[in-house]
């Protein structure tokens, strides 16, 4: 049979009944693949429940815990500040997609920003350190919570325990499945813990001062007995928060009382931080004569594809670096 004009309509060939229908059928596979192909990844977990995590230490504890049955979003991004964060309208977004709300607390979220994002969307929010007994800090004649509790790896096992069971509400069909995947997390952390132990153990006592952009590393140093002379808390020019809370930022008073605690600890290093900004703690390292031993992970985890890009990531290449700078 000849192909002439007659056999066109809409650029498409009629064909006896039989191969017109299987011809029909073919193009409909063949527009449905290429619909697939132009999706967002994000689309595969249509369906399936939405947790919203603050930070991304939180969002990797969850992960971790939810393995595929949930989805997982951040509202921070990798070397992100949680303190000084303001929310877009694509977060708003993000958090109305959600079936569950997790948030550090203690303040770490400045100006309680993840609490006003769920409260306006009407979302569940959970707030993970529950059941931490916080440090105490004295700033400015006021008590503030250190809210960087996650430097304690027992605190983050506190954290994976809060996140079972509020996934086990969310989802009690599975439930045992997350708590069978955090009674596992739970066994790697407490292998980094007794790691970290060890790792530390090889930084001579009159060695070991750490020495940070800001109180981050306050539970670190406590549980791996750090800055010994400072009462096992850390060493900073600015406060617990990097953002305009009690505490916060730099004063002259501040800089002049960490020049004179570095100059007198002897310390080997001081270490710069990925979510802040390294120019003051390398004019405190040109002042005090003291080098810059590196950039430490604190309140946000590195970016996919890094070392840090994973909670147990994040500490190993922290106390690999601490260990190299100090011992």
């Amino acid at each position: 049979m000849t192909i002439n004009e007659e056999m066109f309509q809409w650029g498409m060939f009629f064909l006896p009944d039989r191969l017109d229908r299987r011809f029909h059928l073919l193009r409909l596979i063949i527009l449905f693949l290429m619909i697939l192909l132009t999706l967002p990844v994000a689309a595969f977990g249509a369906g399936k429940p939405v947790v919203v995590a603050s930070t991304t230490q939180i969002a990797d504890f969850a992960r971790e815990i939810a393995g595929d049955r949930l989805v997982v979003r951040s509202i921070l991004a990798p070397g992100a500040d949680p303190h000084t964060y303001q929310p877009t309208p694509n977060d708003v977004q993000v958090v109305l997609s959600a079936s569950l709300c997790l948030e550090n607390g203690l303040n770490l979220e400045g100006k309680n920003w993840m609490g006003a994002l769920a409260h306006d969307a009407g979302k569940e929010l959970v707030t993970v350190s529950r059941g931490v007994a916080p440090l105490q800090l004295g700033k400015e004649g006021q008590v503030v919570p250190d809210p960087h509790a996650w430097f304690s790896v027992q605190n983050a096992a506190i954290y994976v325990n809060n996140i079972v069971e509020a996934m086990g509400r969310l989802d009690p069909a599975h439930a045992a499945e997350y708590q069978a995947r955090g009674a596992l997390y739970l066994q790697q952390l407490r292998v980094l813990d007794a790691w970290i132990r060890d790792e530390a153990g090889r930084i001579p006592p009159s060695r070991r001062i750490l020495v940070t952009t800001h109180d981050a590393f306050n539970y670190f140093c406590r549980d791996y007995r750090f800055n010994p002379n400072n009462r096992y808390q850390s060493i900073a020019p600015v406060g617990w928060s990097t953002g305009a809370e009690v505490g916060g930022g730099m004063t002259p008073k501040r800089h002049q009382q960490v020049v004179d605690s570095i100059r007198r600890s002897g310390a080997r290093a001081i270490f710069v931080e990925t979510t802040i900004n390294p120019k003051q703690i390398r004019e405190i390292a040109q002042e005090t004569g003291v080098a810059i031993g590196g950039e430490l992970y604190s309140d946000s985890m590195g970016k996919a594809g890094s070392a840090g890009e994973s909670y147990i990531g994040m500490m190993r290449e922290n106390v690999l670096l601490i260990v190299q700078a100090l011992k």
